[in-house]
């Protein structure tokens, strides 16, 4: 279920990871190891908002491959 902000659609943790292919759990160890960067807005209880272009950065990581 998606949010929106002023003509703005985001998502939640849990849909962003089902829409770009990855757990939860790989998310937070992608952003505690560095792979990304923990820059995505975040609503007043302190919980990340997703929009589509955040998705899409996080599947381009998905398909990245290791040398």
């Amino acid at each position: 279920m998606s949010i929106t902000i002023e003509q703005k659609k985001y998502y939640r943790t849990k849909e962003a990871c089902l829409k770009a292919g990855i757990s939860k759990a790989t998310f937070h160890r992608w952003i505690k190891q560095g792979i990304i960067k923990d820059n995505f807005a975040k609503d007043r209880r302190g919980w990340r908002l997703f929009s589509e272009s955040d998705i899409e950065q996080i599947r381009m990581e998905v398909f990245k491959l290791n040398p």
